[in-house]
């Protein structure tokens, strides 16, 4: 069968296109080209050099007139203008002359009614498994062959941007351009890049079709039960929901229709920084598998041994793999309309509760509000120590559109389906971050499964004085001293400065929105 051309996408004068190799195919090409080395057991390890995590402050939006009203302009989506784009496009065309370059094709979303048909082409073999993993893959040739991608990202990491020239801010650029479906990827090898920029194109089309674009994930029970757990990298998405007990739909994106929940990817992108067989064996399985990319790992390079605690080159080393690593998954990538929605947020303060029920009112708020610490290295630029931050609707860096826009979508898929809304601190109790510890996943595990089964519906509650949160008093499995944090601190009142200083920054980050919320959602924040 003739294989199509990439004289549409302006590319010519290649040394030769490999079209949709499978993964052995790629290992040979990546270990041929000193790509990676294959460690024990079968993972690919590579190095993604400077960039060891995202660089938000180099991605742009061109500024083009079909999307530039719809585009919410700020700090997260940097305008970049039109003759810049096609300017450095061209010489990125010139760059590809007489390369060897890798195509996958996938679709974004596992529901045919709204799948994004996608095409990827890298400039290293490696990064082509890394689509090949995290994309859903089309397994009947004749469709494959018939393949017309709506967008197309290039990704080639050897070439540079010049800022004085170009207008960007650094050697490297993520820029998508609405207008000719095209998203064009240079100056680093973090391949977190391409899901993260496939993610920001379905926020940006997928609203206007009704759906609601998350950054969540998602798992279904044996009856059937969807729960979603948004947060952002380092809350624990990943880990809480690959639970054994329940079906994973999907890790990190989906989407909400008018049929239920849907997984945009076929693939997970776990950070594995301390990973542990005992809390978190499905994911420590993954990292041992033929098909696993894992990027930044500490191996040795004489016996090809992993050592997962290494954070010499960052504290974000991950690992990519097919969902279908994993034993217990949804195949389909769909679920029901979800009857359980948990906030995740890894609080640096170390003042909020282990779990708190919501009203609707304050998921609306809490959603709106997005509170986290940021994880160390999930970022250029960012130290060893968490940072607290408010991103909107946990994936600000996201989303192209009006941040009202998917709240009060959030806030009306709530008021019809009614599922059960929770507040979960993964991140310190004892104390802040460098005095208390992480809340251990066993508990954090422990408290969502007693929310999920209704075993805490009726408990004795009480209600936090400052954040006005519903606390229950005990969970099976879980000690009841730590469900109310300010018993977990020694000095009471440094607990109390602490909240009081926490609710403050909520109040503050929070004016933004009160011009197009309801009262009501204001009121469910912070005394």
């Amino acid at each position: 069968m003739k294989q199509p051309s990439l004289k549409r996408h302006g590319i010519r004068n290649v040394t030769a296109i490999h079209w949709h190799l499978p993964a052995p195919a790629l290992y040979e090409k990546a270990v041929q080209r000193r790509e990676g080395l294959i460690a024990h057991l079968g993972p690919l390890v590579v190095r993604t050099g400077v960039y060891t995590g995202r660089s938000p402050k180099d991605k742009f939006i061109v500024h083009e007139p079909s999307s530039a009203a719809n585009i919410h302009w700020g700090e997260q989506n940097q305008p970049l203008a039109p003759d810049k784009f096609d300017l450095l496009h061209a010489r990125l065309l010139a760059f590809l002359q007489g390369r060897e370059l890798f195509v996958q094709d996938c679709y974004a979303g596992a529901d045919p009614q709204y799948r994004t048909p996608i095409r990827i082409i890298a400039t290293a073999a490696w990064q082509n498994l890394f689509a090949r993993n995290m994309f859903i893959r089309i397994l009947d040739p004749k469709e494959l062959h018939g393949h017309e991608p709506e967008f197309t990202i290039i990704s080639a990491p050897d070439f540079h941007a010049v800022p004085e020239l170009d207008g960007t801010n650094s050697e490297a650029f993520i820029i998508v351009n609405f207008a000719k479906r095209l998203i064009i990827i240079g100056g680093t090898s973090y391949a977190g890049e391409i899901k993260k920029s496939v993610f920001t194109i379905l926020n940006y089309f997928l609203p206007q079709k009704e759906v609601l674009s998350m950054h969540c994930s998602a798992n279904q029970g044996h009856g059937g039960d969807t729960a979603l757990f948004f947060g952002l990298s380092g809350t624990g998405k990943t880990s809480l929901s690959a639970d054994p007990a329940r079906g994973l739909i999907g890790d990190d994106e989906h989407g909400w229709g008018k049929t239920g929940i849907f997984n945009f990817e076929g693939g997970c992108y776990a950070k594995v920084i301390r990973l542990s067989a005992t809390a978190e064996p499905e994911i420590y399985e993954c990292t041992r598998r033929f098909g696993t990319i894992l990027e930044n790992v500490g191996i040795d390079q004489e016996t090809r041994r992993l050592d997962l605690n290494d954070d010499t080159l960052t504290e974000n080393t991950r690992a990519a793999y097919p969902i279908t690593h994993l034993r217990n998954i949804v195949r389909s990538g769909v679920g029901a309309h979800p009857s359980h929605i948990f906030l995740l947020a890894c609080d640096a303060f170390g003042v909020l509760p282990p779990i708190a029920r919501l009203t609707p009112e304050q998921a609306a708020y809490q959603f709106l509000s997005g509170y986290t610490a940021k994880v160390a290295g999930t970022e250029r630029g960012m130290g060893n120590e968490p940072q607290a931050t408010f991103s909107t609707c946990f994936g600000a860096p996201f989303l192209p559109l009006p941040p009202g826009h998917y709240a009060n979508m959030f806030r009306d898929k709530i008021k019809v389906h009614q599922p059960s809304c929770w507040l979960v601190n993964t991140g310190w109790t004892g104390g802040p971050y460098g005095v208390g510890h992480r809340m251990e996943i066993a508990y954090s595990r422990a408290l969502l499964n007693a929310a999920m089964v209704g075993a805490l519906d009726e408990v004795p509650s009480f209600q936090d004085p400052i954040f006005g949160l519903t606390v229950p008093s005990t969970c099976p499995g879980v000690p009841d001293e730590i469900l109310n944090p300010r018993n977990t601190w020694k000095d009471k009142k440094a607990y109390d400065e602490k909240a009081r200083e926490l609710g403050g920054r909520f109040r503050e980050n929070f004016s933004q929105y009160e011009s197009n919320v309801d009262p009501s959602v204001i009121a469910a924040g912070p005394k």
